[in-house]
């Protein structure tokens, strides 16, 4: 099969005339001409762009990755694809080792599964798992779970690790927190890479962090101390910091337009991944619902639990990608990058998933002129239009 006649997204541009043939769920070539690759799929006056990849997000149509059921993965993962995120790593919450222990072992069970083809071939493909908490600061939680948090505990990480088949790839840290500069020099030397969230770090401390490897900022802005001339904080942190990519979150919500503007020029689109945070109500209509067993009332894109705090996202990742181009006006080449090759690389999957390129996963969608979705095509396998 070959996608013919489109925009395509290569190398950070959008180049006309190339054409993109795949076989047995791998792209084959990304050339120009005619294509001997048998059935096409004309996608004159569209954009062609990789699949999404979501690195940090709870649930959506009623599943939670939490849950810790594989039946709410396939759920999870169904929905994911049919709207263009084709590689997901969600996210857990903060919760004690005896509750995550079971979440991570329904992991296990689905990668093996999808792994042996056991899979609805629907499903976005699960690339990793983001442990947001237990490690975090009890003076900045958010909409986590204040009983559960605790310092870093390397021998915990790794039985959680062990128990998910090893697909721990992200875990969020306060480094402010006494141990846990030690706990993210561990986490890192065990391959697992380390992002700053729910925190009340300064600039300094922060720096620390990113000597002791951690290399990532969870929901920039959301959840730590914010810019202060004289005390600069983490953000200012990160962003002096070249080896450290931030997260933002762009459903109109998180962050404000201007807000989100200023992080592309601060941290340039090789250092921004854009995630979509969502909860359970994602896909579905304003009530209330549970995340990390708070209620979470929804009314539009506000998701909130009882003292206000904002409980994540109900706005998909495509969703947030249309929003920072259409809303906040970052140039279509800039988030494309940061919604696909940014997230693959912060999880050790560049030129495997997240890109259009010889070898990589035939993931790839295609969008309208005004950036609707036209047709998903997951693994080399169209499954929606």
């Amino acid at each position: 099969m070959a996608v013919i006649n489109g925009k395509v997204f290569v190398d950070g541009a959008f180049v006309e005339g190339k054409n993109v043939a795949f076989e047995n769920g791998k792209i084959t070539a990304v050339s120009k001409g005619a294509t001997d690759s048998g059935e096409t799929v004309d996608a004159h006056g569209c954009y062609v762009i990789p699949g999404l990849v979501d690195l940090h997000f709870h649930g959506c149509v009623g599943a939670d990755l939490c849950d810790g059921k594989v039946e709410s993965i396939v759920k999870i993962a169904k929905f994911q694809a049919s709207v263009g995120t084709t590689s997901i790593c969600p996210a857990t919450m903060t919760y004690s080792e005896e509750i995550l222990t079971p979440i991570m072992d329904s992991v296990s069970q689905f990668v093996e599964a999808q792994k042996r083809g056991e899979t609805p071939s629907d499903c976005s493909t699960f690339v990793g798992i983001n442990m947001e908490g237990p490690y975090i600061s009890p003076d900045k939680v958010g909409a986590q779970n204040p009983a559960y948090v605790h310092a870093g505990d390397i021998a915990e990480l790794n039985r959680l690790n062990d128990a998910s088949g090893k697909m721990i790839k992200l875990v969020d840290v306060a480094p402010e927190v006494i141990g846990n500069l030690d706990f993210i020099k561990q986490a890192t030397d065990e391959g697992v890479r380390v992002s700053i969230a729910h925190t009340c770090a300064t600039f300094d401390e922060a720096n620390s962090a990113f000597e002791a490897g951690a290399r990532q900022m969870t929901h920039l802005f959301n959840a730590m101390n914010p810019i202060h001339h004289r005390k600069p904080g983490p953000v200012v942190a990160a962003f002096d910091d070249d080896r450290v990519m931030a997260e933002l979150i762009c459903d109109g919500i998180h962050s404000h337009p201007a807000v989100i503007r200023m992080a592309f020029k601060l941290f340039g689109d090789d250092r921004i991944i854009l995630i979509s945070d969502t909860m359970r109500a994602c896909g579905l209509e304003d009530g209330t619902y549970d995340l990390g067993g708070q209620d979470v009332t929804v009314h539009g894109s506000l998701a909130t639990i009882a003292d206000g705090s904002i409980a994540g996202s109900v706005t998909c990742l495509p969703d947030c990608l249309r929003y920072a181009v259409k809303t906040a006006g970052i140039p279509l080449e800039s988030a494309v990058k940061c919604a696909t090759e940014n997230p693959a690389r912060a999880l050790g999957m560049g030129g495997k998933v997240g890109t259009i390129c010889e070898g990589a996963s035939a993931d790839i969608l295609i969008l309208n002129e005004d950036l609707t979705l036209n047709s998903v095509i997951l693994r080399g396998e169209k499954i929606a239009s």
